[in-house]
């Protein structure tokens, strides 16, 4: 996974009636929680994914490793449904 991207159609966007940070896809919708949106913020077709875990890792004092492991994982589960292009 090099640099991964939302898909075509696909955004991130702040849901002020939900409080909360969402993928908006056309007819879609998918509720993110806070660490969802953390790496979603990051994810733009450019970075790869180490240098997002480098980044969250620094903000959040975790280790790199771990956070690069869970944001495979959503991502992979977000390009298997279309949202991210891996």
């Amino acid at each position: 996974m090099s640099a991964p991207g939302l898909a075509p159609g696909v955004r991130l966007h702040h849901d002020r009636v939900r409080a909360r940070e969402v993928l908006l896809a056309p007819e879609r919708i998918v509720a993110l929680d806070e660490t969802a949106a953390a790496i979603l913020a990051l994810v733009d077709g450019r970075r790869s994914l180490s240098e997002i875990a480098a980044r969250l890792a620094a903000d959040y004092d975790a280790d790199p490793a771990e956070i690069e492991a869970d944001a495979a994982a959503l991502i992979a589960d977000l390009a298997a449904r279309g949202y991210v292009r891996p």
